[in-house]
């Protein structure tokens, strides 16, 4: 091979060597060639034989394969500031600045671009039903249970309870304790022990002290703190009793008991962001935010690898339950997904969703938006295959992510009445107020 290469080298030296002079001309002969009166242009440096270049391209790809080469990377941001990286450096070597009129790409600013599907992935507030982005959706439900107090302090300390812990077994810990303070009261009102719960008791302290919204709600529900003396003890120490006035109405604790024991955490809802497109040849092309790709640092180490494992996959049988551990991760990839449904009319309707919900919730998304939502119908993912609504399958089960474009298709039975009622299948099927807000797709 290191034969081969230098035959080559050679062979390319000594065509651009230029022409060849005869020996027996003289020196006087040579002079005015040497010497001409207009500089001579340099000819072009000619390259290797066709069949070299084959043999050498094939030398090459086998030591690539000896080297596997890494993956580029996955998502839609991390390739675009890979490419500017790479401009980048192309014109740090290639000098300074270019010229006004060169071909230059400009960085692309994805937020607030005009050409996204969607701006982003947006919630809603339960409590206010605002529109939140990801950042913000965990401060606003903190301030809106905090001002909740100053109308149902119950409600709002059983709301803090659940939704500012986030360990969810001590949670459910401490939730039970209180319940069972709660029951004795209840079973023995006339035992005045029962009234009463001492702060500084290592089960309060353990259980109930380390909750947030804890202490709120014994004085919502009617516990006042007192000092109290304490047998074979010099001084006193801090108590939660009971109102006598609390007392009287048992059946006011056993309600705020079952609220406290039903209660869940408070968490935004995902915003369907609900958007109508009119007919357009660009219904395939997703463009998406970074929200539908983020990555923390630690899937970035994980997907570095899973990189680094892929040769391996490939030179060893893989069982039954390695395959499915596979399968398992790349469900795992993605948090949501963008689907469009292109209905009989060529409008597109457009929805955000998680990319574990059930296709369900596809079905129910596009019957809100139909005029006789009662009236059954299909979904046809590409290549024909037909979604079934009554399957528990995922949309990342499905293969529906990050995003994906849908056909809407009526059931063969209410095809027929339409075409023998005389009525145009391919017409709106929409509710007139979204028809009212459609878009053109860019």
């Amino acid at each position: 091979m290191k034969k081969f290469f230098q035959e080559i080298k050679a062979d390319i030296k000594f065509k651009s060597a230029g022409p060849g002079q005869k020996l027996t001309e003289s020196v006087g002969e040579r002079a005015p060639k040497e010497k001409p009166t207009q500089p001579a242009l340099r000819q072009a440096r000619q390259g290797p034989t066709d069949e070299a270049q084959m043999a050498a391209a094939a030398a090459l790809a086998r030591l690539e394969q000896k080297q596997p080469r890494a993956r580029g990377p996955t998502s839609q941001e991390s390739i675009r500031n890979q490419v500017r990286k790479e401009l980048r450096a192309e014109a740090t070597v290639g000098g300074s600045t270019e010229a006004p009129g060169s071909n230059t790409v400009p960085e692309a600013k994805e937020e607030g671009s005009a050409h996204l599907a969607v701006p982003g992935v947006c919630f809603t507030c339960p409590l206010t039903g605002a529109t939140l982005r990801k950042d913000q959706r965990d401060a606003h439900i903190k301030e809106a249970i905090l001002s909740h107090f100053s109308t149902d302090p119950v409600a709002a300390s059983i709301m803090k309870i659940h939704t500012f812990n986030k360990d969810r077994d001590r949670v459910k810990l401490g939730v039970d304790t209180i319940a069972k303070y709660l029951d004795n009261i209840c079973l023995h009102p006339e035992e005045e022990k029962y009234r009463k719960i001492k702060l500084q008791n290592r089960v309060f302290q353990e259980r109930i002290n380390c909750l947030e919204g804890t202490h709120e709600f014994f004085e919502a529900i009617g516990f006042q703190k007192a000092l109290l003396p304490v047998p074979d003890q010099e001084g006193p120490e801090e108590f939660y009793v009971l109102s006598e006035g609390v007392l009287a109405q048992p059946q006011s604790l056993q309600r705020h008991k079952e609220q406290l024991l039903v209660a869940e955490p408070v968490r935004a809802t995902l915003a369907r962001q609900r958007r109508l497109f009119r007919p357009s040849p660009m219904a395939s092309q997703f463009e998406l935010p970074g929200d539908f790709f983020n990555l923390t640092a630690e899937e970035i180490k994980r997907e570095q690898r899973l990189r680094s494992e892929a040769v391996e996959r490939l030179s060893v049988l893989r069982t039954k339950a390695m395959r499915e551990r596979e399968e398992q991760r790349e469900l795992r990839k993605y948090t949501y997904t963008l689907l469009r449904v292109r209905l009989p009319d060529g409008c597109l309707l457009q929805g955000t969703f998680y990319a574990r919900e059930r296709v369900a919730a596809l079905y129910a998304f596009v019957r809100e938006a139909l005029q006789n939502d009662w009236l059954p119908f299909d979904l046809l993912a590409s290549g024909g295959q037909r979604l079934s609504e009554d399957e528990s399958l995922a949309f990342n089960e499905c293969g529906l992510v990050p995003s994906a474009l849908l056909t809407f298709s009526w059931d063969a039975a209410v095809l027929e009445d339409i075409k023998a009622a005389g009525a145009n299948p391919d017409s709106s099927i929409l509710k007139p107020e979204l028809l009212a807000a459609i878009e053109k797709l860019s």
